[in-house]
């Protein structure tokens, strides 16, 4: 980390020509090297997103249409999806209509898939993408403020109860925070509505409810990174030159503490798009999470297919983006880390 330049003294500031320059190729280097990744990982995504229907036990047409389906109608079914091709063969129609951006037609709705995915997507993201934001904006003033009020091994109590309720917050399924809100905020006491997407107060409960846990872990590691910069020669400069608490934390103190935080916060964001499943199904929220649970329940492969893909290819998306924001925010650590897994 680099201390602020307004606490250093003319004579501590390295010139710069002291400080070498990163040479550009290595940032394309690293920014090509994400990207290839990425490719590689979304083509074994599609190969086990192929392989999921192949690998069902039993006929799973024969499943869809019931065991009493006549055998000329599941042959004909059969034909019709192009599953009695070869494999290469079907595989090549599987990939091809990927890239014509065809995802099948749902069997029991005839709904095309793509429809279903863009009716879902947009409110599983927005709820992911606010859980998110909630978490950060709670997390980050509570962990800086538990550092500040226990370092030096000051406030034991403070401590214990911190590290006591954080670690039991996160212990918690998100499942489980929305079930209890929904029957205290919304059953109980009426003061939210129970399911569905009917306005803007319908997100609260879905939000909170992916968020706590988040907010917990969040908390918890931005109370570490504060602690650790809390004891660098720059912050103790800083507090000998008695400068105003708001600018000693907000000014020099915050910056600096927030790389392994928006990290951590980008990583969270794509665990809470996949654990987003349970809580839309526990809130009735019209999300691709519901629609995940539908299609395994019915048996809808082609939907259930989809939303493999859909939910992989966000993550690897979402990482993908955390990668290059930590090599833009701290280049060093990246290329470093980089350099290693190649090793």
């Amino acid at each position: 980390m680099t201390a602020p330049s307004d606490v250093l003294t003319a004579h501590e500031a390295p010139s710069a020509a002291a400080v070498p320059r990163r040479p550009r190729r290595l940032t394309a280097r690293f920014f090509a090297r994400q990207v290839l990744r990425l490719a590689g990982s979304l083509s074994v995504l599609v190969v086990a997103s192929f392989a999921m229907i192949h690998l069902i036990p039993g006929d799973p047409l024969r499943q869809m249409l019931g065991p009493t389906a006549p055998k000329e109608l599941v042959d004909q079914r059969r034909s019709a999806l192009g599953l009695d091709q070869p494999i290469p063969t079907q595989f090549t129609h599987y990939v091809r209509d990927l890239v014509s951006g065809d995802l099948g037609t749902s069997f029991f709705t005839s709904q095309k898939v793509t429809d279903i995915i863009g009716q879902g997507l947009p409110n599983t993201l927005a709820l992911a993408v606010l859980a998110t934001l909630t978490a950060l904006a709670v997390a980050v003033p509570l962990g800086l403020w538990a550092a500040v009020r226990t370092h030096n091994g000051r406030r034991r109590g403070t401590e214990t109860a911190f590290t006591t309720l954080t670690g039991t917050a996160v212990a918690i399924p998100e499942y489980l925070y929305g079930l209890a809100l929904l029957l205290t905020l919304s059953l109980g006491l009426g003061l939210l509505p129970p399911a569905g997407l009917t306005g803007p107060a319908s997100f609260v409960l879905p939000v909170t409810a992916l968020a706590i846990a988040p907010a917990a872990m969040i908390a918890r590691l931005a109370r570490v990174e504060t602690l650790r910069e809390l004891d660098t020669d720059y912050m103790r400069l800083a507090q000998a030159k008695r400068l105003p608490a708001w600018r000693l934390y907000a000014v020099h103190l915050l910056p600096n503490t927030l790389t392994a935080t928006l990290t951590m916060g980008g990583l969270l964001l794509s665990g809470l798009i996949t654990g987003s499943v349970l809580v839309e199904n526990v809130f009735a929220w019209p999300g691709l999470g519901l629609r995940t649970v539908e299609a395994i329940t019915q048996k809808d492969y082609p939907v259930a297919q989809a939303m493999i893909l859909v939910y992989g290819a966000l993550v690897l998306v979402v990482n993908f983006l955390v990668d290059i924001l930590l090599g833009i925010l701290d280049p060093k650590s990246s290329l470093s880390a980089s350099n290693r897994r190649e090793g």
